[in-house]
């Protein structure tokens, strides 16, 4: 579209103002193309016919919706009245001071302290991308430090403005900004130091002038090194031309160095008393402006400040002493004075006290001074003369003195701050940040400002490049076809002031010569340079001044003092009297070798740009000059090797008022800094850049439905261009941007707007319309009601006269008896069928409810049978199943029997192999007699007379075995008979024995059915009763109202009745007794066991001793020794010798079937003995149920009397019951006794008859032989243990019938009781209440027999103490794997909450026990190290700090639950109490436990913090939560390529997300519910104060839709905490702020309500950030409305008698006070079992 086509009615343009330079006016008519004449309307309502060239119409004025920006640059029209409207609407009215020009900070100098400097501020701007903040001085110092880090590339900050423009004060807020963000961990503290640096460079180097209280008047870079963790290790300075001739002259109102009048306010001190000053009017240097005091300023705490920066920066008191005795020497050598003697000559005054003082400083020689003060020495080749001066010269010369000694002094502070910056090592990058002056131009401009703007130029030429470089980098990035730009290149103006024969050349070379003047200067300048060069002119009224065209604006120079300030020499004789001084550090000032320079500088060497001065040389002395184009060399080397930031301090006006806004003074200046040059070339390519995302949704609603139907956004992007604009020059694509010429934006708004407005037209169209028929259909109601009474009335009136009334009146009395006749006879026949329908109603329902008693009593007859069938099948179920489990026991019992006989035959086995063994040795001895018989064969012959003697002694002896023999035969029958008739007598009292015990069994079960058939009968009876008690209850409740006045004498009675309670819980002990038997009869049945098992051994080891000695009995040696050689010979012939053999053989049998028939009967025995120990054991068990099911009973029955207690009606009644109670007590003890006598008979009786049979068994075993007498003895001993098991079942039968008589009279009672109880309960409810106390004491005394009962239970489960036993050695193992090696993941989902926590509280309790104190105490310590030692290793584990955080806690409260303090002990029971700490106190323990978990719950918070603050501001603020209502806005130039967007894409649900997760993991490690509230509110307040510092910082976050956006996200917040039951943990209220920013966001502002609500809701915002919000209020659309400065200023009226707080910004590290609460530990510590996953195998559980 072409420009002039924009020129359409109702847009805007500028037109140049005298007075604000550009105005406002309104195009009244559209122009048309080649017109010379343009109708405009101005602001004031009057119109004009405005000139304009066709060629150049005037400037368009942007969109209202563009005004404001951050940027300039992102403004459709660019050129000086945009930018200028732009600056005072952000400074003006939105009170903000920073603005973006493409790369350039134009920061405003406000003149007010602003409370955006804090470290919450620099926090908010720290990591944040530039585009994504508002503008500020922090938000370029963290793109330098950002981009060092990132790409390893030393950065500079160019700082630069004209005096009082605030470039002091923003090179040191960004050089805070460095040392805030990049903290070291060393001692020295390197930031501070070069902070501290700062105020002494200011003290020295800074004064009052006319534009500035705090001017500096010096250029100054500090190069801020950084090591590779990109911490402070050192800085270095350097300084530009020093404005010395300050020291010596200031201008009215103006002030010298700040230093001069510290010293003299701080005169009076001891430590400066020496130095002989006095108040700044006494010096002629200090009082020379007139303004010896800065209001507001405090020079004497200034001193203070300024000596203590020395200190930190390691000055010592001497040197500074040092330091003030110069600065003290240069104000009394001010002071003086010098007198004119005649014409040409001057002396010192006689009163020249000063002078003393001054040379006494300064250890110089008075006399010496005072004559070359007046004289000077000219050096020629031959000879040297000695010149007096006049005063003029010699004053002149005192000057130069006093500059020259301050030069070298600041010099040489610079240096020493220098040497303590320093740092050693090699730099790795470093940020430079240049404070220097900006382009100045005076009425009267001399050679400080010909350097001044010679440095500017110089920067401005570097500035150029850069900025044609960034440019061309950012289309070369898109794939922009490139273009050349034509902008300003400086380099002419350059060349002519340094280029040879250049003026800075001339002026070197005029200073040469001896009778050099700056007249003759200039003319060579105007020879050289007028009409030759066109950026030089000469003045047309003036001879001695020169004219230069810089960038910014021609200047003029007067050309006096040129040479001398180029010069700036001091005569040589005051130099060598200096030299000679006895004070060292004024006598180093002025050595001939020069100090050497600062060490530092690893790729470019950095030394002071004003170096000490070198000694005379007669061809060539250095010029001021000369030295400083090196310096400045220097510096645009450095700069040009550093990526450079640039800031531009513009000063608002030259009165120093707050916010006022001089048009005039700001467009001079934005021309003299280059922000202008940046629009221009901004301007001429494509100004306008937008993302594709960013176009797509500014204009989305200018597209057509099959526009939005494309799924590529780039592609729409493209096609609505090209229909909406056709001419496709007018803007390009880039890769993620659009270009845009100027204008164009401006066209598409207006198409954006048009469109809207046609919507709104049709909405309006719509809402109007239905507004009007609504209005009509209203009207058209009203007026028909009204038609229709007023019809009516009328008609009334034709119809009313006389007759008409009479006939009404008539027809009136006929209705009314006719109605009546109607209206009776009607209700009589609803009356009739009323009384007919109750009558067979109510017959209906008797009926019904006669069947349904009917049915009831039959169904509970039905029951009464079932129920009676069910119990007895119930009790045939279980006697069936207790006889199969009983068979099965049998069962395996004989199966294991069988076992055993199988291994003893195994043994029998062996024994026989064995006798074979035998028989194989007797055959060979056998053998062995036989070759003996052969050898006997050959001495026959010699002994055959001895043999036949010999024979028949043989013989006799043969006849004698035989017949014994044959005796010992008979014997062995009759043996064998007495033991069979043995067997059979036991074999028959064992069957006797066990036919006795199965009748006792069946005895025993028929008395438990005759006990249950009883226990029915007395039921029915208690049934009967009960159904007596119901019949009486009624007659109880008429008798209630009476006995409630007796029911003081009934207390009386119930204290009766609690001494019969204590005497039956008295009785109720005995029961002990027999729990005390049932041990002892547990402890026999093992005896016997034991004792069966023993005589199996003994009997296994007789009956083989046995085997042994028959066999022994047979000696074969005796036999062959009687036997002799022919006998045996013989033996051998007959075989009687194999016979004998074999009847041995057999006789062995024969004992050993005969052992093995005895081991059989004895087996049975013992069989029958453990099946009756079974038998018996089963009884003791059930005995035992009988007996806890009696405990059970007791108790109930306890419970019930002590209901029945309360039931003060029933008290006589309770007596009787009482009475019977205990008569059946008294009837049950003598029934015991007598059962317990006829016990004791039966069993005197069974003991006398064991006796008599054991009598005639000792008599029968006399005649048996030594084996039977063994077996008898093992028989009297299983005798025995049968009748000590007999007397057992005795007792155990008696006391089964006792306690089963007890247990069916308890059941009896508490049955009847619970019955009554039941029916009374209702009544007798409120009397429960008063009898409160009496129920309690009955309750302790029940608890009292049930801890009796417990102590007494024999066969319960094993019982712990609740303590872990460990060793000392193992102390260090139980730390590592409890706590430092424990990982938390598992126990959190399988164990309780704090294990580990009652884990060590366990050992606590054991060490306690042990009374050791040093167990005690290594334990604690070790815990806490050990606890303290896993955090700091995970100070980042954010489920490990929750894990020790939940069992630290928990620890804390087992200490304190446990610890015998009353008011811990509040919610324990009995058991607990118990386990309290006996022998030793640990509070003190507590006390440290308690600072670790706050040291936990602090890191445990910062870590929370540290994982969900880089997802607040995207999901609170930039998150579209509700999508569509918003519309993006182009951020202009500074989203460039270098601020890589590293974010993700956080949301609302991504915050959700992460509160979810610390909350999960807080609750699944067993966190307090108190302090998982508070860690909540914590992060709630987190996120409320981030998210409201961030809106603070964002212009372009504050409208009404983004408040919108926020108060959605409340409410998912809310929601979230609601749904996680969180609403009592005050988070809510920490996001009122928030809320209230939101809202001030969305309600209107315009009206004083408006103002007056504001003031009324924002209660929880401070001043300052309401009106923050408001002035920082932007509106998206053109339908909305700025806030008015008008509307502002009246909130903050009201607003001015609040007195709260002066900060913007939240403190988001502010931490709300925690609190622990006490949680006692609902886990029994004696049910506690520790998992073998810990690894604690060594600890052991008492």
């Amino acid at each position: 579209m072409a420009v002039a086509e924009l020129y359409t009615q109702y847009n805007r343009v500028w037109i140049p103002d005298p007075e604000e330079v550009w105005k406002s006016a309104e195009i009244a008519k559209d122009y048309r193309v080649g017109a010379k004449v343009l109708r405009l309307l101005l602001e004031d309502g009057t119109e004009l016919d405005y000139s304009v060239d066709p060629e150049s119409l005037p400037p368009l004025r942007n969109p209202d919706v563009l005004v404001g920006e951050n940027d300039l640059t992102a403004l459709s029209y660019l050129h000086e009245p945009a930018v200028l409207h732009n600056l005072r609407i952000r400074f003006a009215e939105s009170k903000l001071i920073y603005t973006y020009s493409g790369i350039i900070l134009v920061a405003m100098n406000p003149y007010k302290q602003l409370p955006i400097y804090g470290d919450a501020i620099i926090h908010a701007y720290s990591g944040q991308n530039m585009g994504d903040m508002d503008p500020h001085i922090f938000a370029v110092a963290e793109e330098a430090y950002k981009q060092m880090a990132r790409n390893n590339k030393n950065q500079s900050i160019i700082v630069s403005g004209e005096s009082g423009a605030g470039k002091t004060v923003s090179a040191r807020y960004a050089m805070r900004y460095f040392a805030t963000v990049s903290k070291s961990s060393t001692k020295a503290r390197m930031e501070d130091k070069v902070l501290a640096s700062n105020p002494i460079t200011e003290a020295v180097g800074n004064a009052k002038t006319t534009r500035n209280d705090n001017s500096s008047r010096f250029g100054k870079y500090t190069e801020i090194s950084f090591d590779e963790r990109n911490q402070i290790i050192g800085a270095n300075m350097r300084t530009y031309l020093l404005e010395k001739s300050r020291v010596v002259f200031q201008s009215e109102n103006e002030r010298n160095y700040h230093i001069f009048y510290q010293l003299c306010a701080s005169a009076q001190q001891s430590e400066f008393k020496h130095l002989k000053l006095g108040s700044a009017e006494e010096f002629n240097y200090t009082r020379m402006g007139g303004s010896t005091i800065i209001e507001g300023v405090n020079d004497r705490a200034n001193m203070i400040e300024t000596q203590k920066t020395f200190t930190l920066l390691g000055f010592k008191e001497d040197f500074q002493m040092d330091v003030f005795k110069i600065l003290a020497a240069i104000l009394h050598l001010g002071n003086v004075q010098i007198i004119a003697v005649g014409n040409e000559r001057s002396a010192v005054s006689e009163d020249g006290s000063h002078l003393e003082v001054f040379c006494e400083l300064l250890g110089l020689e008075s006399v010496r001074v005072a004559q070359w003060l007046c004289n000077r020495k000219i050096i020629t080749n031959s000879e040297t003369v000695v010149k007096p001066m006049t005063r003029s010269q010699a004053i002149n010369a005192r000057d130069a003195l006093a500059k020259k000694i301050y030069a070298q002094l600041f010099d040489f502070i610079v240096e020493r701050i220098n040497q303590a910056l320093q740092f050693s090592g090699k730099q790795h990058t470093f940020i430079g940040v240049l404070d220097i002056y900006g382009f100045e131009t005076f009425d009267a401009n001399s050679f400080e400002q010909f350097c001044i703007n010679y440095a500017n130029e110089k920067l401005q030429q570097q500035f150029n490049l850069h900025v044609f470089k960034l440019e061309q980098e950012e289309y070369m990035k898109e794939d922009i076809p490139w273009t050349l730009i034509d902008f300003y290149d400086n380099q002419p103006v350059i060349d002519l002031i340094e280029a040879k024969m250049g003026i800075l050349e001339l002026l070197d070379e005029e200073c040469l010569l001896p009778h050099g003047t700056d007249e003759n200067w200039l003319q060579k300048l105007y020879n050289n340079f007028v009409n030759k060069n066109s950026l030089f002119e000469k003045p047309r009224m003036s001879n001695t001044s020169f004219i230069i065209q810089h960038f910014a604006d021609k200047v003029e120079y007067k050309c006096e003092g040129f040479l001398e300030k180029n010069r700036d020499t001091v005569y040589d004789m005051l130099v060598e009297i200096l030299r000679a001084s006895k004070f060292h550090l004024c006598a180093n000032f002025f050595q001939e070798n020069p100090v050497p320079s600062s060490p530092f500088g690893s790729a470019i060497t950095v030394k002071s740009a004003k170096p000490v001065v070198k000694p005379n040389n007669k061809h060539f002395r250095s010029t001021v000059g000369s030295k400083f184009r090196s310096s400045l060399y220097l510096l645009m080397e450095t700069l040009n090797a550093t990526m450079p930031h640039y800031v531009r301090c513009i000063k608002p006006n030259d009165e120093k008022l707050p916010f006022e806004f001089d048009s005039k003074r700001i467009v001079q200046q934005l021309r003299a800094c280059g922000v202008l040059e940046t629009i221009r070339i901004s301007a001429q390519s494509y100004p306008s850049r937008w993302t594709y995302i960013e176009f797509y949704s500014r204009f989305g609603i200018l597209m057509t439905k099959q526009e939005l139907s494309f799924s590529d956004k780039k592609e729409v992007c493209k096609v609505i261009l090209h229909r909406l604009i056709q001419d496709s020059n007018q803007y390009q694509f880039g890769k993620t941007k659009i270009f845009f010429r100027a204008g164009q934006v401006a066209y598409l708004e207006k198409l954006r707007l048009d469109k809207l407005r046609q919507g709104c037209v049709v909405i309006q169209k719509h809402i109007r319309g239905w507004l009007q028929r609504k209005k009509f259909l209203r009207e058209r109601r009203a007026a028909l009601i009204i038609q229709q009474y007023f019809r009516g009335q009328q008609t009334v009136r034709k119809a009313v006269t006389a007759t008409a009334l009479k006939e009404a009146w008539a027809a009136i009395i006929i209705q009314k008896y006719c109605r009546a006749y109607l209206v009776r006879s009607l209700y009589q026949l609803i009356r009739v069928a009323t009384i007919t329908i109750q009558a067979y109603t109510r017959g209906f329902l008797a009926r019904r409810r006669y069947r349904k008693m009917l049915e009831e009593h039959k169904a509970v007859i039905l029951q009464k049978y079932a129920r009676a069938w069910l119990a007895r099948r119930r009790f045939q179920n279980i006697r069936r199943f207790v006889l199969n489990i009983q068979l099965t026991y049998r069962v395996q019992r004989l199966q294991k029997k069988l076992e055993d006989q199988n291994r003893e035959n195994h043994g029998l086995v062996e024994k026989l192999t064995s006798l074979a063994a035998l028989q194989a040795g007797d055959m060979e001895k056998i053998q062995k007699l036989e070759s003996e018989l052969d050898r006997a064969a050959t001495h026959r012959q010699n002994y055959e007379e001895k043999g036949k003697r010999y024979k028949a002694s043989v013989e006799e002896k043969l006849a004698k075995l035989q017949k014994r023999n044959s005796e010992l035969e008979i014997e062995k029958e009759q043996i064998q008979l007495k033991l069979q008739e043995k067997t059979d007598e036991l074999k028959e009292k064992m069957d006797n024995l066990t036919k006795q015990l199965f009748d006792d069994v069946q005895k025993e079960e028929r008395q438990r059915i005759l006990l249950e058939k009883s226990f029915e009968l007395k039921t029915q009876d208690y049934e009967k009763q009960i159904r007596f008690l119901k019949e009486e209850m009624k007659a109880l409740k008429d008798e209630k109202v009476q006995l409630q006045h007796q029911l003081e004498g009934e207390r009386v009675a119930s204290d009766g009745l609690r001494g019969e309670v204590a005497r039956l819980s008295k009785q109720a002990k005995t029961i002990s007794e027999f729990e005390k038997e049932i041990e002892l009869l547990q402890t026999q049945k093992i005896e016997v066991e034991k004792h069966v098992q023993s005589q199996k051994r003994e009997m296994r080891e007789k009956v083989s001793e046995i085997t042994k000695q028959l066999l022994e009995s047979y000696d074969t040696e005796d036999v062959r020794s009687r036997l002799s050689l022919e006998d045996l010979e013989h033996l051998n012939e007959d075989g009687e010798l194999w016979f004998a053999y074999e009847g041995l053989k057999k006789a062995t049998r024969i004992l050993e079937s005969h052992l093995q028939s005895q081991k059989d009967c004895y087996e049975k025995e013992i069989e029958a003995l453990n099946f009756k120990v079974v038998h018996l054991s089963q009884e003791i068990n059930h005995l035992q149920k009988l007996f806890r099911e009696e405990n059970d009973i007791n108790e109930s029955i306890r419970h019930e009397v002590t209901r029945l207690t309360s039931e003060n009606m029933m008290i006589p009644d309770f007596k009787q019951q009482i009475a019977e109670l205990e008569k059946q007590k008294q009837d049950l003890e003598i029934r015991l006794n007598e059962q317990a006598e006829n016990m004791k008979g039966q069993l005197e009786e069974l003991s006398n008859q064991l006796n008599h049979n054991q009598e005639e068994e000792g008599t029968q075993r006399k005649t048996i032989g030594a084996p039977n007498e063994m077996h008898t003895k093992e028989k009297e001993k299983l005798m025995d243990k049968i009748q000590e098991m007999q007397e057992a079942s005795e007792h155990l039968r008696k006391q089964f019938e006792t306690e089963s008589e007890v247990k069916s009279s308890f059941r009896q009672e508490a049955s009847r009781l619970t019955v009554e109880h039941g029916d009374l309960e209702e009544v007798l409810d409120m009397k429960d209440r008063v009898i409160k106390k009496l129920q309690d004491q009955v309750k302790t005394l029940t608890k009292t027999i049930e801890k009796a009962n417990d102590v007494h239970l024999s066969s319960g489960p094993k019982e712990y103490l609740g303590m872990l036993e460990y060793k000392r050695e193992d102390e260090a193992k139980l730390i590592q794997n409890l706590i430092l090696d424990l990982k938390p993941r598992g126990v959190v989902v399988n164990m309780i909450p704090g294990l580990p926590a009652h884990i060590l509280f366990m050992c606590v309790r054991y060490a306690d026990s042990l009374n050791d104190a040093n167990m005690l105490k290594s334990l604690m310590n070790s815990t806490i190290n050990g606890i303290k030692q896993v955090v700091k290793e995970h100070l980042e584990d954010f489920e490990m700090l929750s894990f020790w955080l939940s069992n630290t806690c928990h620890f804390l409260n087992c200490l304190k639950q446990y610890s015998g303090e009353e008011e811990f002990m509040k919610n324990n029971n009995l058991r607990q109490n118990k386990n309290c700490l006996n022998n030793f106190d640990l509070s003190e323990y507590r006390q440290i436990l308690s600072d670790v978990a706050i040291r936990i719950y602090h890191q445990f918070i910062i870590i929370m913090e540290n994982n969900i603050q880089p997802i607040i501001v995207p999901g609170m603020l930039e998150y579209e939560s509700l999508q569509g209502i918003s519309s993006l806005k182009p951020t202009g130039f500074r989203k460039r390529s270098s601020s890589i967007d590293d974010t993700d894409a956080y949301t609302m649900t991504s915050i959700l997300q992460q509160l979810s997760y610390f909350y999960s993991t807080m609750c699944q490690n067993g966190l307090d519910p108190e302090i998982v509230r508070q860690a909540v509110k914590q992060l709630f307040f987190l996120i409320g104060a981030v998210t409201l510092n961030s809106l603070f910082l964002r212009k372009d976050m504050c409208s009404c839709r983004k408040g919108m956006q926020i108060r959605c996200n409340i409410s998912y917040l809310e929601e979230w905490l609601k749904d996680k039951n969180l609403q009592n943990s005050l988070a809510r209220e920490t996001l009122e702020a928030l809320s209230q920013a939101a809202w001030l966001l969305q309600v209107k502002k315009t009206t004083d309500s408006d103002a007056k609500e504001i003031y009324e809701r924002c209660t929880s915002l401070s001043s300052v950030q309401i009106i923050k919000i408001l002035n920082s209020y932007t509106p998206i659309d053109d339908f909305e409305k700025r806030v008015t400065p008008s509307f502002v200023r009246k909130v903050q009226a009201l607003l001015s008698s609040r007195e709260d707080s002066s900060h913007l910004m939240l403190d988001t590290k502010y931490l709300f006070q925690v609190t622990f609460p006490f949680t006692p530990s609902p886990h029994a510590l004696e049910m506690i079992q520790i998992p073998s996953s810990f690894k604690l195998g060594f600890l052991n559980r008492l």
